[in-house]
């Protein structure tokens, strides 16, 4: 089922797909991107939901507070100037 746990994913996994299970612990939609933070046993991940995935976008526009999902997708580096508190690498989601 899961590959890693959200507090395992880090720079050495940029640029492979991984599967990660946990629940939602933060929602945030700015604008056609939706972000969440995914937590386990272990810590945080953030996930990035993009719009050019129509049908996993609108999935994620439900996402509330404590979901529980199983989301596989690609880890990337987070841009120099992101906020840290979460990791220096985040998840774009492919499916789930």
């Amino acid at each position: 089922m899961r590959s890693h746990y959200c507090g395992q994913v880090n720079e050495s996994l940029i640029g492979q797909e991984i599967d990660v299970a946990g629940w939602v612990h933060r929602r945030r939609d700015h604008g056609g991107v939706i972000f969440v933070d995914l937590r386990d046993r272990e810590g945080l991940l953030q996930v990035v939901f993009d719009p050019d995935a129509k049908a996993i976008f609108a999935d994620a526009e439900r996402l509330r507070g404590e979901y529980c999902l199983h989301v596989r997708g690609l880890v990337r580096a987070r841009p120099a100037n992101a906020y840290e508190r979460v990791r220096r690498c985040a998840m774009t989601s492919r499916h789930w």
